[in-house]
């Protein structure tokens, strides 16, 4: 028996899990392991109020429309940035409804990757979960430099706001900036993982009580400068400015939206960090999605209003035009630093929260062997309680992809839609291989669907194909060399250097994760199972019972 393994025989601490908690799936030789087949060796340290904060954070939903306005200004203004919301929430209802049943069901830090290997089957499970879990990866590295990205150009407006006469921008500015937030985050989710929790917790102070604040200030002061209705309302067609037909131009600008509220998985990736998953997950994803599409709808409405110069809001994809609606609402800049401090305060929150769902995300591949090195990147200090080497690995890949923007006036856009493209295609797989196979692999959590699943899993994944196809079109017409888009060569460059080390290495050395023996039950799946002890969400007094699997 290794080392500081956890026994049937010895008491353990209820944050680590237990035999009477829903976090131990089975028990493997006399050792208890979470559903992703391994001993727990991160601190189940989230609540269901810690892993709200989280998700509430991460997500940052009336901030990240406001700060990603640039991508949709031009698509219809203000109606199309409010009805896009509206679209862009139905579209992803579908998707966190099938996202919370696989949680609920198997809740491990793998997510998607562990779904989609166990919902393709014995057969295809390991390829298309290998292929499934980098696709999500590169999502997420996207999302974590566009995030970080924000973060960064709201400091420099907070500069900007008291230096108007004197600072002249420029995109090194905002690359340094970038790096010090970046590793700033790191360092807290390294040395301070305890403290994750309470960081969150402020996070979601300053999303839901800061996000209050700040619809209240912008729009009780200059009350007589508001925008009339129809602007806020009715003029989409005289905001179109992309050269599209109303109809494509408005399926396009839904990437704002998108972009608001599309992180829903992300808690699903620090699964392993909770006592209840299979209750908690479900119910923080719907929280995440409700609350923020509230949350994200007022502000909306509020900063169309606010407006009173569309033309000041189009100065380049890679600026920050939301400080601008800031000081057109306030005429204040003391104002304006103050609702600038509001949603950095809340931004930096999310970027420490986004370090963390990466960290854990590349960590759930490595221990796998799906990753180079796996041996290094797979490790675990359990005294910080953090993959430490995972950890640095994203950090560093994100200081490349934040050097982008010196190069490129779109590129935030390219950010931006990357990571809603990559993340959708990743969570469509294990959607599409569900139904594929009958939805037979999963047990049934407290959060389950039943035969409505199946229509809940088609609408997603038809939803899916729908708009990442839009995702792909040029942003305007005439295209120009600056105004391309990159998405769809993102998504074939992440496929293609996922092929090339499945041919190199994954094809002969990856075993495929330990959620395969857990959960697919086939005679061509390898009978490594002696000595493995299964709960079917019962509880784990009766694992020797009539309901259990041996």
């Amino acid at each position: 028996m290794p080392e500081n393994t956890t026994t049937l025989d010895e008491k353990k601490n209820p944050e680590h899990g237990g035999l009477d908690d829903e976090a131990v799936a089975a028990v493997d030789r006399g050792v208890e392991v979470n559903a992703a087949g391994y001993k727990d060796q991160l601190r189940r340290q989230y609540g269901l109020l810690g892993i709200v904060g989280i998700a509430l954070t991460v997500d940052n939903a009336w901030a990240a429309l406001g700060s990603s306005i640039s991508v949709s200004i031009l698509n219809g203004g203000p109606p199309g940035l409010i009805f896009g919301l509206i679209v862009a929430v139905f579209w992803y209802s579908f998707v966190g409804m099938s996202l919370a049943e696989l949680a609920s069901s198997v809740p491990t830090a793998g997510g998607v990757y562990h779904w989609a290997t166990i919902a393709a089957g014995p057969k295809w499970g390991r390829t298309v979960g290998f292929f499934t879990g980098w696709i999500n990866f590169y999502g997420w590295m996207f999302d974590l430099s566009a995030l970080i990205q924000i973060t960064s150009n709201i400091l420099v407006q907070m500069y900007a706001t008291y230096h108007q006469d004197t600072y002249v921008p420029d995109a090194w500015h905002v690359y340094v900036t970038y790096l010090g937030v970046l590793w700033i985050s790191t360092f807290f989710v390294i040395f301070a993982n305890k403290l994750i929790p309470y960081t969150q917790n402020c996070g979601m102070f300053f999303v839901v009580v800061g996000g209050i604040i700040t619809i209240i200030v912008i729009s009780a002061m200059n009350p007589g400068s508001h925008a009339s209705n129809h602007f806020v309302w009715g003029s989409f067609e005289e905001n179109n400015l992309t050269g599209w037909q109303g109809g494509v131009a408005f399926l396009l600008g839904v990437l704002n939206g998108a972009f608001t509220i599309g992180t829903p998985d992300a808690i699903t990736h620090i699964a392993e960090e909770l006592p209840n998953p299979r209750k908690d997950l479900p119910k923080a994803i719907g929280l995440q999605l409700g609350m923020g599409f509230l949350y994200a709808f007022v502000f909306a409405i509020a900063i169309g209003y606010a407006i009173t110069d569309l033309s000041a809001l189009q100065g380049g994809i890679n600026t920050y035009p939301l400080a601008v609606i800031y000081q057109q609402a306030t005429g204040s800049p003391g104002a304006t630093f103050g609702l600038l401090f509001i949603i950095f305060m809340s931004s930096m929150c999310c970027c420490v929260g986004t370090v963390l769902t990466n960290s854990r995300t590349y960590w759930a591949l490595a221990r796998d062997n799906a990753v180079p090195f796996s041996g290094i990147f797979g490790q675990v200090n359990e005294g910080l309680s953090c993959p430490i080497y995972a950890t640095l690995f994203v950090s560093i890949i994100a200081t490349g992809l934040g050097a982008i923007p010196l190069g490129s006036s779109s590129a935030f856009l390219a950010l931006t839609g990357s990571f809603i493209v990559l993340t959708t295609v990743s969570y469509a797989i294990p959607f599409a291989a569900n139904l594929a196979t009958g939805r037979k692999y999963f047990p049934a959590g407290p959060f389950h669907m039943g035969k409505l699943g199946y229509a809940v899993n088609i609408m997603a994944v038809l939803l899916i194909v729908l708009f990442d196809i839009f995702f792909c079109f040029p942003y305007e017409l005439p295209t120009t060399v600056e105004g391309m888009n990159y998405n769809s060569v993102v998504l074939v460059g992440t496929i293609t250097l996922s092929a090339l080390w499945w041919l190199l290495h994954a094809s002969r050395h990856y075993p495929g994760p330990k959620v395969m023996r857990l959960y697919i039950h086939d005679d061509s799946v390898p009978l490594d199972n002696t000595g493995v002890i299964e709960k079917l969400h019962t509880p784990v007094n009766d694992v020797n019972g009539p309901e259990a699997k041996k």
